[in-house]
């Protein structure tokens, strides 16, 4: 399975503790942890199930490519973080 960690910003609402799943793609991926962790999805994609604007993932040290199909290749040894850009003055 593959080791998803938020960014300590989004652990302020919702538990991001520990996860791991299953997929092939970051989609299949994501599937998966909203499956158990419903709140997340709302925080992470918009509602056409893109990645929101100020959200960028990174699979095993590298930025995703397609963000609107969340297509790129995940493995069962592959680290995955996610970050949410933080905005203000």
């Amino acid at each position: 399975m593959a080791r998803i960690d938020f960014t300590p910003n989004l652990a302020r609402y919702v538990d991001t503790d520990r996860l791991t799943a299953d997929g092939r793609t970051v989609g299949e991926l994501f599937d998966n942890v909203f499956a158990e962790r419903v709140q997340l999805k709302g925080y992470i994609l918009d509602d056409q199930g893109a990645l929101r604007k100020h959200v960028n993932v990174f699979v095993d040290n590298r930025m995703i490519v397609d963000r609107i199909g969340l297509t790129d290749a995940v493995t069962n040894d592959s680290k995955v973080f996610v970050m949410q850009a933080l905005s203000g003055g």
